[in-house]
């Protein structure tokens, strides 16, 4: 049994803010922020949005995109780091009951924008293991929630969107198309968690009723350190994944990269001696949505007709935590 992704779906934002838009309350400009990140614009959730919104808008779209209901999913896995509460309801639960997918296990991962990566392999592990035979694999940000829009040195990179694929089991090694997960690899470098981090709110530094909340509450980025971990991480992580495929990269049709920086995805494109155009980049329009940027860059090239049956595709990822990783999927 294999598990291949049958339905793939976004939903992003209606409202666009662009790189002059913000140039307009902090120090900052066009120019510079297309020319040091690619990024043009981002799509901000509404006052009120949360991140279950746009899950439920993305789990719709990819169920629709390969005719299945709610009722026939088994589980649903919503990698996010803006959940809509913290610690519990799960956002997973909350997408669950707006489903209707009353059949579903539910949980949240936390692996930041290496999220949707570990979720396919979660997914694949559950459904190869003959557990279930559909899972939704969600990745959902509202980062506009917990960006400080005074701090020109990161609000400028990130934007709110969600993903999703419906992961399903197939018959012998691949469905009838021959599609399917073929290899993940996971990592995590625990040493580099202060590197990106929400000081406030957790355990650790929780929330006290005599004291106003601060600055603590967004999250702070030490940029050199993730950058340079970056750019190892996601060069690195695709050697390792055609080592444990046996192919060689002129088999891969696109490497489909975690939209960070245009910077990391050309140093990843030169350790890999490959054209930039082998990688499908749309951080222009949607900016960096962590978790979300790989499914919503997957359901954009199906919206477009990039993606075709057979196609080899290679997804590589890094995030908080530290974490990073990547997948080979049979389109």
């Amino acid at each position: 049994m294999k598990a291949y992704i049958k339905g793939i779906g976004s939903c992003v934002p209606a409202r666009k803010v662009s790189n002059d838009d913000l140039a307009k309350t902090v120090d900052t400009s066009d120019e510079w922020i297309y020319s040091h990140t690619g990024i043009k614009n981002r799509h901000i959730v509404e006052e009120g949005g949360a991140a279950s919104d746009l899950a439920f808008g993305a789990a719709l779209a990819a169920l629709k995109d390969c005719g299945e209901n709610a009722a026939a999913v088994d589980m649903i896995l919503v990698a996010t780091v803006t959940p809509d509460y913290l610690g519990f309801p799960s956002t997973a639960c909350v997408v669950q009951d707006r489903l209707g997918a009353r059949n579903a296990a539910a949980m949240d991962i936390s692996a930041a924008c290496s999220g949707f990566v570990y979720g396919l392999e979660v997914a694949r592990v559950f459904i190869e293991g003959g557990v279930y035979k559909n899972i939704l694999v969600i990745g959902a940000e509202t980062l506009s929630r917990i960006t400080n829009w005074k701090d020109r040195n990161t609000c400028v990179l990130f934007g709110d969107g969600a993903g999703a694929a419906l992961v399903s089991a197939g018959d012998g090694t691949a469905d009838s198309s021959g599609r399917g997960i073929i290899v993940s690899h996971l990592e995590a470098d625990g040493s580099g968690g202060s590197a990106l981090i929400r000081p406030d709110g957790g355990s650790r530094n929780p929330f006290a009723p005599d004291r106003a909340p601060g600055d603590t509450l967004f999250f702070r980025m030490d940029g050199g350190k993730v950058y340079r971990f970056a750019v190892d991480a996601l060069g690195r992580v695709g050697e390792i994944l055609l080592a444990k495929a046996a192919l060689d990269i002129s088999s891969i049709d696109f490497i489909i990269p975690h939209q960070a920086n245009i910077r990391i995805i050309e140093a990843c494109a030169k350790r890999l001696s490959l054209p930039l155009d082998k990688f499908y980049i749309n951080i222009q329009e949607f900016a960096n949505t962590s978790s979300a940027s790989i499914p919503i860059a997957l359901a954009d090239m199906k919206q477009k007709g990039i993606l075709k049956a057979g196609q080899l595709i290679m997804t590589v990822a890094f995030g908080a935590g530290l974490t990073c990783g990547g997948n080979i999927i049979r389109w």
